[in-house]
């Protein structure tokens, strides 16, 4: 992974560093606007905790946490912030022709190949039942 540092301008942007690897847009078929309804606002929408703003919008990720593709390979296409819970996630196209999103697993590269069953080896990426660990 290549990482390009920032040419210090402002105090802000000193030792900054970023993965050239990231990319920004997501697929738009796994993703939805969430609606914050929070804002310091209570059950009846009064404001109860002052000075909280709106924030800035941002695109809910659907992630495939169960993994339930069972010995169906996949390959990681891309590696993307998800900004709404401070992690990496992986974009995974598998061979059946389904796209969906995983937490990153650390370690893991682009072109790397993920799958998840009951008799698959012990690697990092891959999903297994507990019972067959």
């Amino acid at each position: 992974m290549a990482i390009h540092l920032y040419k210090t301008s402002t105090p802000g942007t000193r030792n900054g560093a970023v993965d050239s690897q990231v990319k920004s847009n997501p697929r738009n078929n796994l993703i939805y606007g969430q609606h914050r309804c929070g804002k310091g606002r209570n059950a009846r929408g009064i404001i109860t905790a002052r000075h909280r703003g709106g924030g800035h919008k941002r695109l809910y990720r659907k992630i495939d946490f169960r993994q339930n593709e069972k010995d169906i390979y996949g390959r990681i296409v891309t590696i993307e912030y998800d900004p709404n819970r401070n992690a990496y996630i992986c974009l995974i196209h598998y061979e059946d022709g389904e796209k969906r999103y995983i937490l990153h697993p650390r370690g893991a590269i682009i072109g790397d190949t993920i799958v998840s069953g009951t008799e698959v080896p012990i690697k990092m990426g891959n999903a297994l039942p507990l019972s067959a660990v």
